[in-house]
């Protein structure tokens, strides 16, 4: 039975039991990812070095989604920076960031990053392809427009996200985490992503108490309350990317950098500058 033909809220509930088997299904049925998996799954284990994933489009762009960085695959030089650094350097650009996302990637592949972007042997060991490919399909089952369409998607990545998320920063550094904080804590995404970065932190700061996400049960409550506020204000799914998209190039501005921008030239008002005075 598709997922449409349910309620978002019941559709989030039967996915989230068991989201792996779930997107594995899904992964098997939609030609695309099966055809993305298989070659990743073949090419992974000879790749040593970080230029060698560079040089290899196709599995860097299942690496990239596994770990939520669709939106920097045109980056090459952030790409490099973030493998070929040590995460745990104080000076590296993961940790300098502070940004979870980035870090997350960055310490999946250490051994490069402490190695100046080699390695002796493949990072790419088959526990690592088969996580990576978890992820992966986790991530095209929750983008597929079934899942976007109606917010269950978001829903489901929040609920398997959250239980490492500890602190705020960590929310706004994952840009699927803070659509579903900005829409539950009653901002409208595209009028919020407007404000710069210090304004977005004062306001959530006054709306989000991350003591409450502590469980499990607590996690799944808050998603389901950003299914049950999408039904009273829609809101139009970004689209993501599709791999022949990706080959097209992308020139959006309004990547993960822009959280690190304390700027802005936006002149718009409405009922989230309100909230600044």
């Amino acid at each position: 039975m598709a997922l449409s033909s349910i309620s978002p809220v019941a559709a989030y509930i039967s996915a989230q039991k068991d989201e792996e088997t779930a997107a594995a299904n899904y992964a098997k049925a939609d030609a695309t990812t099966k055809n993305e998996v298989a070659a990743f799954e073949k090419a992974a284990p000879s790749i040593t070095s970080v230029d060698g994933l560079l040089k290899n489009y196709s599995a860097l762009q299942v690496v990239l989604g596994a770990y939520n960085l669709s939106s920097i695959s045109t980056e090459t030089a952030l790409i490099k920076d973030l493998l070929t650094q040590d995460p745990t350097s104080s000076t590296s650009l993961a940790k300098k960031s502070a940004n979870a996302t980035w870090l997350a990637f960055a310490d999946a592949f250490t051994t490069w990053g402490q190695n100046d972007g080699t390695a002796s042997t493949t990072p790419f060991t088959s526990d690592t392809i088969s996580s990576i490919v978890t992820m992966f399909q986790e991530r095209q089952f929750e983008n597929s427009s079934s899942n976007q369409d109606n917010g269950v998607g978001n829903a489901l990545y929040f609920t398997r996200k959250m239980s490492g998320v500890t602190t705020l920063s960590q929310v706004m550094s994952d840009p699927t985490l803070l659509n579903v904080v900005e829409t539950v804590s009653g901002y409208n995404p595209d009028e919020f992503g407007a404000l710069d970065y210090s304004q977005q932190v004062r306001l959530l700061q006054n709306k989000v108490d991350l003591k409450t996400l502590s469980t499990p049960q607590e996690i799944q409550q808050y998603a389901e309350r950003y299914l049950a506020m999408l039904q009273i204000n829609p809101q139009t799914p970004d689209k993501p990317a599709s791999l022949m998209d990706l080959f097209g190039g992308d020139t959006s501005d309004e990547g993960i950098l822009a959280l690190f921008d304390t700027s802005s030239s936006s002149t718009s008002t409405g009922s989230i500058y309100s909230g600044l005075f």
